[in-house]
Formats: structure tokens, sequence, C-alpha cells
């Protein structure tokens, strides 16, 4: 395992590896996405209380979800790099920060969407929303620590501490809804088995369809990520001049 991560520290290899991996994630990503939305909306009955206005959730939950999973995998990420000191563990955070910023956006946008038929507002200080826009926040601190510093190492402990700081804000908003009395609608459980099967199934695909997209979009920043920190390198020339002759 330690031979595996001592070969993702080296930016040229994981920049390799990064351009491999892209297509398979989009790809899979599209389609797993395509079918549980498809499914979800086209194909699954309505809810007998909510009627149609419950398919926000092939949008909404997704998003909701892993806009805790990609701050958490960041945490990880940025506990690595300030430990070990390990530079694309630095960039491998910086690269999720703003896919999750964009996965809490579309879960605040869509759940005070699907609130207003709900609660009859758009949007209350309930505890589940208030922690959910935290998070964004903290999305957005961690993006301006690292665009604040030109030393890279320097950007990414600041951001590094930060991201592990904010890493109490996420059993605040899984639980939140067991800890305070909310408008929020409880969990559904960790596999959604609360759900009707027949609602149930896109909704995982939907899920897998965010991830997978989440992992494609990671993979495309970290490779820009490289390429910019690593530009003095030989190997980005190679890269760039094998780049050029294929233009």
């Amino acid at each position: 395992m330690w031979k595996w991560l001592h070969q993702l520290a080296k930016p040229e290899r994981l920049y390799q590896l990064c351009g491999r991996l892209v297509p398979w994630f989009t790809l899979a990503g599209l389609a797993s996405l395509l079918l549980g939305w498809i499914w979800g909306f086209g194909f699954a009955p309505a809810d007998y209380q909510q009627g149609d206005s419950y398919r926000i959730i092939y949008i909404h939950v997704p998003a909701a979800m892993w806009s805790m999973g990609i701050y958490a995998s960041m945490a990880i990420a940025a506990f690595t790099g300030l430990v070990w000191q390990i530079k694309t563990a630095d960039l491998a955070a910086a690269a999720m920060a703003p896919v999750g910023a964009v996965f809490t956006f579309i879960a605040l946008v869509t759940g005070s969407a699907w609130g207003k038929p709900m609660w009859g507002t758009w949007w209350i200080w309930d505890a589940r929303l208030t922690s959910e826009l935290v998070l964004l926040f903290l999305y957005m601190g961690v993006i301006a620590l690292y665009s604040s510093f030109e030393d890279r190492r320097v950007a990414g402990r600041a951001a590094g501490i930060l991201i592990l700081v904010g890493v109490v804000n996420i059993p605040i908003i899984h639980y939140s809804v067991q800890w305070w009395n909310t408008l929020h609608q409880g969990s559904s459980g960790a596999l959604q088995q609360a759900i009707a099967p027949s609602m149930r199934t896109p909704l995982r695909w939907s899920i897998l369809g965010y991830l997978l997209v989440f992992i494609a979009l990671t993979l495309m920043r970290l490779r820009n990520l490289l390429l910019l920190t690593e530009r003095h390198r030989p190997w980005v020339t190679d890269v760039a001049a094998k780049g050029g002759r294929k233009a």
C-alpha cells in the first residue's frame, strides 16, 4: 500500500493515471446519471402524499449526500498532506473543493425548491439547512485560501487546517434532524431502505452517477493543477510538446 501511495506522490505518475481514468469515469458517470434521471423522472410512480414534486430527490439527495462525502474526502487528503507532507494530496483536496461547492449549492437550491410546496417557504433557518449553508461557506473559504498564496505549500497547509477544523460540521449536518426539532424530513437510511423499491432504484443510480461525475471532474482538475504547479519541470514541457504536435 505504501509503495502505491508513494507512486501517487509523484506528479508525473499521477498525471498519467488521471488521464487514463478520466474517460472511464466520465462515461460511466453520465450513463448512470441518465439512467437514474430517465427512470426517476419518467417511469417511477408518483408519491401518494407529494405527488410528482418528490422527483426532485433524484437531483437533491445525491447532491446533498456527496456534498458531505466530498468534504470528508478532502479531509483525508488534507490530513495526508499535513502529516506526510505529500504535495499531491494537497492538490487533490484543492481539486475537490470547487466540485464540492457546486454540489452543495445544488443541494441548497433544490432543497429550497422542494421546501416551498412542502413547508410553504423557500428558506427557514432550520438546523439541516443552516449547517449545509455553513458547509458551502467552508468550501468557499478553502477555495479562497488556495487562491490567496502564491506558495502552493503554504496554501495547502492553510487550507488543510481549515478543512480539518470544518470536519466538525459534517456530523452536525448528518445528525441535525435527530438532535434538533427540524422541519427537514428524517433520514431514509444509509441505503435508502425507507424508500419504496420502485423509487429507490433510480435514486441509487443517480447517487452513483453523482459520485462518478465527481471523480471525473476531480481528476480533470487535478491534471490541470499538476501542470500548473509543475510547469517548470521537464515532464510538463514534454507534455506540452506532445500536445503541440497532436494539434
